[in-house]
Order: structure tokens, then C-alpha cells, then sequence
């Protein structure tokens, strides 16, 4: 996480990044939890970041739905599967 390099000179800046930084690893631990029982399961923030955003989709929003098009040939896509279906469940 890189906590000791900062890139302000303003001790309050540092420490607002610093929290953004943890509560951005806290909801990746959210995920995390949430693919239990997968291979992702115990998988490192940078892969899960690899595998689960830093893929190309078409997302089209209607009133109630967000809609995620991922390609038919994204490997990662029964990970997307099972991750938006845990998520669902609550």
C-alpha cells in the first residue's frame, strides 16, 4: 500500500489519501469475502483488480438496472458471473 511515501507537504491531504486508500482496501476485502470458495478467494488486491476492472465492457443503464456486456471470449467472465451473483444475494 505504500503508506510511508506521500505525495503532499500538507499533513492533512496525506492522511485524507492515506483513509481513501484503506477504505479502498477494505471494499476489496469485501469482495474478496464475497468469492469464497473460488480461486480468487485468497487472490491478491492487484489480481482482483487484473481480473475483475481492468477489463473492457459495454455498461448501459436503464431506470432500475446497470447492465455489464462482457465479451464471449473474457476468460474471467465465470468470476464476473459468480461475483455478481453472490453480490445479488446479499
Amino acid at each position: 500500500m505504500r503508506g510511508e511515501r506521500t505525495s503532499c507537504h500538507r499533513f492533512l491531504a496525506n492522511q485524507f489519501r492515506l483513509l481513501l486508500h484503506t477504505a479502498a482496501y477494505v471494499l476489496w476485502q469485501a469482495v474478496r469475502k464475497r468469492l469464497a470458495g473460488t480461486d480468487l478467494a485468497r487472490a491478491q488486491v492487484g489480481t482482483l483488480q487484473l481480473k475483475l476492472v481492468k477489463v473492457a465492457a459495454r455498461v448501459r443503464e436503464s431506470v432500475r438496472r446497470v447492465y455489464v456486456q462482457l465479451a464471449s471470449s473474457y476468460p474471467g467472465q465465470a468470476h464476473w458471473v459468480r461475483f455478481r451473483t453472490r453480490l445479488n444475494d446479499g
